[in-house]
């Protein structure tokens, strides 16, 4: 690791673990486990905590009922077995001050991790057992192995660093500690790639003195300004290679400069309309609500895209209920009266059954004019392309389609398999982009640029009816212009959540279910998630139709809907639960999003705990859909702090994007981030609930470092860190040139 000169920190990722004078090949691959294969793992490992050992706590201070961490030396440990048969494990542990008894039950390894002379952090709950004060089940850093042998002598009685140890790996954090220690000695000064100036009007410090104040703080006090500086680090790569993206879309790519006339979006339901006027403006004349002030906002933003020479590439948030698929359709007929065709790529077979069912309605009457047919004019043609079709009728689809006289194409994943040509792909209108990844956008691009002559890119809109917090949303969706619909259409009333709490709420929740009935509106009941396959969670939704079909809803016509049904029983029962001939609908989550029946009006949601608050907040939104009063019940008591917290949420307040945040805080950005994009994860430190201000910083100097200079020319370093999160394909698509 000798090097001339401060160190790039893109060569460490060059340097393998087991050049470290400690770690041999076993355990090299037992790094590995941990996500740990390189000198750039090693020191990008970070510290979840540190302990101030010139701010000792004495045993004897400690009371019972205090949730602390203590330091302290392990004097003795046994092992025996419990009367009730569990293995059990007993430490005394000392301080000097005092002593307290640790128990461990069924982890018998805990004997050879804490032999005697162990010194170690115990983190947990003090309790009292026979009149003596304990500690059970802790969570546990090995500070000092028994040897007495520290990582480094000269730091007994400082600020200690405490690394995620590994007891499957088997390694603790004062030997990951040892090792972050020899790689930061032995790699000396890293290089900036960010100059002095850009630091300095930031309040950055250097790569070094964050390296070292993360990992070796003298205090305590050295901790937040690396903090800082090394999560705007992790932030300004997350936000160049979106600025980069971007950049290059927009300097490369050509889009279809659609003839569009705004003017239309100014014409309300009943105006004067003929057969003269564009698609757009007979649409709006025709429909059955005025657009709100949101909508016609994000229809004016979409419009002023589409009529650009370069592809559009925008995100359409909303709120359940907010009209998104209104705004789609408007967007998408504008392009279909250019000559050009749409295509709408659902999440779910169910969903795009919805999709096709609501559009032919909303369409039904609006006429385009075509010579190839009798007459010269026919409907706008809408087309379902999904993996349930059999082979004759997908292959008669997928002619129609070829040759233009499909209009409007809905569909899954089978929107992109290879037998799909279009005859001319104006614009692409993805529905649920968090359940796709970056793959199937370019993919329906690229089929739109293959059906150009000109290989002009298709425009893209990016829908979500699940909120993103804003900071996740410059993560997930940094390369897309935003507009948000906040506004709900005219008549729709909040919808009245109640947590029933008891049997006596329970049973008020289905006195609501029949007085709604007997007023000719309908009701769902969602069963709990069950763990295992969807074939449980159907058996137990069939169990739960006939349980309540006898008991708290005997007399009322009773449905039932999962995901294990044909798609033709599915299609029936919903057929039969709009018409009203069922009263209410048992079902699994299959009804999450997508289904709109006006007049269901109460929502019952059994053991609502089990489920997330995004999944919560859309099956909520089933209901509320008219002008009609709804009510919406969540049964079950929460076996965790989280599940009480998810349940108190959804009562408190309707707001999608508020809830987005709660469940940002309450779930972390793992899961947000998980499919962000192809290549390595880059968010090891930084946190979007608490970082925001980072972030946002971030973006300022990514676009500002992206608009100064081609390519990053200026910033050679930069890029190669680039390199390290993003695959081959992507790289040479970002620095070509």
């Amino acid at each position: 690791m000798t090097t001339t000169g401060p160190r790039p920190l893109r060569r460490l990722a060059d340097i393998a673990v087991s050049e470290l004078r400690h770690v041999s090949e076993k355990r090299a691959t037992a790094l590995a486990q941990m996500g740990i294969e390189t000198v750039f793992d090693l020191i990008t490992t970070y510290p979840r905590r540190y302990v101030d050992r010139t701010r000792q706590v004495d045993l004897s201070d400690l009371n019972v009922g205090e949730e602390i961490a203590i330091f302290a030396e392990v004097s003795k440990i046994t092992s025996r077995r419990a009367q009730s048969g569990k293995a059990m494990v007993e430490a005394t542990v000392s301080d000097g001050t005092d002593t307290i008894k640790i128990v461990f039950f069924n982890q018998v390894w805990r004997e050879r991790q804490l032999s005697s002379g162990t010194q170690a952090m115990f983190f947990g709950k003090v309790t009292e057992y026979r009149g003596a004060r304990q500690m059970t089940n802790p969570v546990v850093d090995v500070i000092v192995g028994a040897s007495g042998v520290e990582r480094d002598p000269s730091r007994v009685g400082r600020v200690v660093p405490i690394y995620p140890a590994s007891g499957k790996a088997g390694f603790t954090s004062w030997e990951i500690g040892g090792f972050v220690e020899e790689s930061l000695r032995r790699a000396g000064e890293l290089s900036d790639p960010l100059d002095e100036l850009l630091r300095q009007r930031n309040d950055l410090v250097t790569r070094s003195v964050a390296f070292t104040g993360i990992h070796a703080p003298s205090d305590l006090a050295d901790v937040p300004p690396a903090r800082r500086r090394l999560v705007f680090d992790e932030f300004l790569r997350l936000q160049l290679l979106l600025a980069l993206r971007r950049s290059r879309i927009e300097r490369e790519a050509l889009g279809i400069q659609h003839a569009i006339s705004p003017a239309d979006l100014d014409i309300p339901p009943g105006g004067l309309s003929d057969d003269s006027h564009p698609l757009v403006h007979r649409f709006l004349a025709g429909h059955r609500f005025e657009l709100t002030g949101a909508q016609r906002r994000a229809l004016t933003a979409i419009f002023t895209d589409l009529a650009s020479p370069r592809p559009m590439h925008r995100l359409l948030q909303g709120d359940v209920g907010s009209g998104k698929t209104v705004v789609a359709l408007t967007a998408m007929l504008a392009v279909v009266d250019g000559g050009h065709q749409a295509a709408l790529m659902a999440p779910t077979e169910v969903l795009a059954e919805q999709h096709v069912a609501s559009l032919r309605a909303d369409l039904e009457g609006l006429t385009i004019a075509d010579p190839r047919v009798l007459g010269g004019v026919r409907p706008v043609n809408v087309q379902l392309l999904a993996g349930k079709l059999k082979a004759p009728e997908r292959r008669r689809a997928i002619e129609s389609i070829s040759r233009g006289d499909v209009d409007i194409v809905v569909g899954t994943h089978a929107l992109i398999t290879d037998d799909v040509k279009f005859r001319s792909l104006g614009l692409v209108v993805i529905d649920e982009q968090h359940r796709f990844g970056v793959e199937q956008r370019s993919a329906l691009r690229d089929k739109g640029r293959e059906s150009s002559g000109a290989l002009r890119d298709p425009d893209l809109l990016v829908m979500t009816a699940t909120p993103i917090p804003r900071t996740a949303a410059l993560v997930l969706f940094g390369d897309l212009d935003s507009t948000i619909l906040d506004e709900l259409p005219s008549g729709r009333r909040p919808i009245t959540t109640a947590w029933a709490k008891s049997a006596d709420d329970e049973a008020v929740a289905w006195a609501k279910v029949r007085s709604e009935v007997a007023a000719g509106h309908r009701a769902f009941v969602v069963c709990p998630l069950v763990e295992g396959s969807e074939k449980i969670e159907a058996a137990s939704a069939v169990a739960e139709r006939d349980r309540l079909a006898s008991h708290e809803l005997s007399g009322l016509n009773v449905g039932l809907l999962h995901g294990q049904m044909k798609d033709v029983e599915k299609e029936m029962t919903m057929e039969r639960f709009r018409r009203g001939d069922l009263d209410v609908l048992v079902a699994t989550t299959v009804i999450e999003v997508g289904v709109d029946i006006p007049e269901a009006t109460v929502m019952i949601i059994e053991d609502a705990w089990r489920f997330g608050i995004a999944q919560l907040h859309q099956l909520r939104g089933r209901v509320g859909r008219s002008s009609l009063e709804s009510f919406c019940y969540l049964f079950g008591e929460p076996s965790t702090p989280d599940g009480t917290t998810r349940l108190e949420a959804l009562v408190a307040s309707h707001d999608g994007f508020y809830l987005a945040e709660v469940d940002l805080e309450l779930r972390g950005e793992g899961t947000l981030l998980g499919a962000r994009q192809r290549g390595r994860s880059d968010l090891k430190l930084a946190s979007l609930a608490r970082d925001g201000e980072l972030l946002t910083l971030a973006r300022d100097v990514a676009n500002q470092l992206v608009e100064s200079s081609v390519n990053l020319a200026d910033f050679p370093e930069l890029v190669e860190e680039l390199r390290l999160f993003i695959d081959e394909e992507e790289a040479a698509f970002l620095f070509k040139s």
